[in-house]
């Protein structure tokens, strides 16, 4: 799935900890965070497609064309992420996060669809994070992948909870074949297009 061959920008961010996935903000309780804008002088009508809550990391992919952006969000898109929780999780929390678990959205309760879920044998080479996370005294942790087809609030970090496992740290790693493979916190890369299901992405570097 190639998309996009118009005059239109695209780019894939990873974006740091402690980043709001916009570029502004009229909550005045939000005036003193770190914005998109802080990263790179994106042209003004770029959007996110998808967000990133503001304690999450990883792969951010930004447009300015809101077609490409509702063909990425729409539920055929596979979105994978790495997710460090509190406790050794067990093979049956993975079971659970894989036929789906009950989570609270929108002030209901939400069932959520089967997913792919895996424990990672060894910890991932990712950045580290700005924010220190808790060390091994106060218990183990572990690392899960889980690959979701849907985006609901905070979705991953309630999955964990709801078997067990609450997240420590979250960083998304994957949008369908694109890959944040060792971009660090903060880089921006333009595209001349996504290429959803090609890995080989036309790029050129910032």
């Amino acid at each position: 799935m190639e998309l996009s061959k118009t005059n239109h920008r695209h780019f894939i961010v990873f974006k740091p900890y402690g980043y709001l996935s916009q570029f502004t903000s009229n909550d005045s309780k939000q005036q003193s965070k770190n914005f998109l804008g802080n990263l790179y002088n994106f042209p003004k009508n770029a959007m996110a497609i998808g967000r990133l809550d503001e304690k999450s990391e990883g792969l951010l992919l930004l447009t300015t064309d809101g077609k490409i952006s509702a063909t990425i969000n729409s539920k055929k898109v596979e979105k994978e992420y790495y997710a460090q929780v509190d406790g050794d999780i067990s093979a049956e929390a993975i079971d659970h996060l894989m036929v789906g678990v009950e989570i609270g959205f929108d002030g209901k309760k939400y069932q959520t669809k089967p997913c792919k879920a895996f424990k990672l044998v060894e910890i991932p080479n990712l950045p580290e994070r700005s924010k220190k996370i808790r060390d091994e005294r106060h218990g183990p942790t572990s690392w899960v992948s889980i690959t979701l087809n849907e985006g609901k609030f905070r979705q991953v970090r309630k999955m964990t909870s709801a078997v067990g496992f609450p997240t420590l740290r979250l960083v998304r790693v994957r949008v369908g074949a694109i890959h944040i493979n060792d971009m660090q916190a903060g880089d921006v890369v333009e595209v001349e297009d996504f290429k959803i299901e090609d890995r080989s992405l036309n790029t050129k570097e910032i």
